[in-house]
């Protein structure tokens, strides 16, 4: 992944490693979606999901309605009157744990569609996007708010939405083709900086839309316009060995904690982890 500077955004953030440790075992699990909380709200409106059921909870909490479906809600996101919600399955199928993704209206609950993805995102006017991974699918797939697909893309990962719909790939490959890029109307995708880390984690989005990625050890910033630079080289991961280690980010207010484990080489269930906590800084 090169590194330019052609408008300042992504340069003008900077990092201080602060500390460093490293341990043996699995880290703890990070900050997780407590006990009651919602999977997505909108004003007044909160979204709960549990096996086999949805359910609408305004702030009274009073149940507006519940709608059944045959998963585990795992994630949600509302635009328009339209929620759309992804789910585990209830039991082990050809797709792994992918359970069906489920459109209703937001009014009602009612099932506008069942569709087939493993991670969503809204866009404006009760539409989504909404993408798959595995055996020949990398793919992403757009909707309308009547489940009308209008719009798809060879493309597949972490999607960030803001002024267009970025995504940080994850093939899952080794050697990786994944990258940073723009999915542009009409099936286009702009390729941005190429990446080292087929399962890159789930990146974090700063106030002016840079993307924050840890890829493979290295932290990098990715601007709007695709333009990239290194924050910090924090571990010298081999690209080939790439499958063994499972990166993660936390953010709380100035510093991020990055979270690299590491799985043994000849020893499948022996694993290390390291941490660095660092201060995020704007401007040169």
């Amino acid at each position: 992944m090169g590194t330019t500077q052609e408008d300042g955004r992504s340069s003008a953030w900077r990092v201080t490693v602060r500390a460093r440790g490293r341990k043996s075992g699995l880290p703890p699990d990070g900050p997780s979606r407590a006990a009651g909380r919602p999977l997505a709200r909108r004003r007044d409106l909160r979204i709960h999901g549990t096996a086999g059921k949805i359910s609408c909870i305004d702030d009274s909490g009073r149940t507006r309605w519940t709608a059944l479906c045959s998963g585990i809600p795992n994630a949600a996101h509302v635009s328009g009157g339209r929620v759309l919600v992804t789910t585990d399955s209830l039991a082990y199928t050809a797709w792994g744990n992918l359970g069906p993704a489920v459109l209703l209206d937001l009014a009602d609950g009612s099932r506008i569609a069942e569709l087939r993805g493993a991670r969503g995102a809204a866009l404006g006017g009760g539409r989504f996007v909404l993408g798959l991974e595995g055996y020949d699918a990398f793919d992403t797939w757009a909707y309308d708010r009547d489940g009308t697909l209008y719009d798809s893309w060879r493309s597949y990962g972490h999607y960030v939405i803001g002024t267009g719909i970025r995504v940080v790939e994850t093939d899952r490959t080794i050697p990786t083709s994944s990258r940073v890029v723009r999915l542009l109307p009409g099936g286009a995708v702009e390729r941005g900086p190429s990446l080292s880390d087929p399962q890159t984690p789930e990146p974090l989005v700063l106030t002016d839309g840079t993307i924050l990625v840890l890829d493979a050890g290295v932290l990098r910033a990715v601007g709007r316009r695709l333009e990239d630079t290194v924050l910090a080289e924090l571990l010298a991961i081999d690209p080939g060995e790439a499958w063994r280690y499972h990166g993660a980010l936390h953010r709380a207010g100035d510093d991020i904690t990055a979270t690299i484990t590491e799985q043994h080489p000849d020893r499948p269930g022996k694993y290390g982890y390291r941490t660095w906590t660092l201060t995020l800084h704007q401007g040169g």
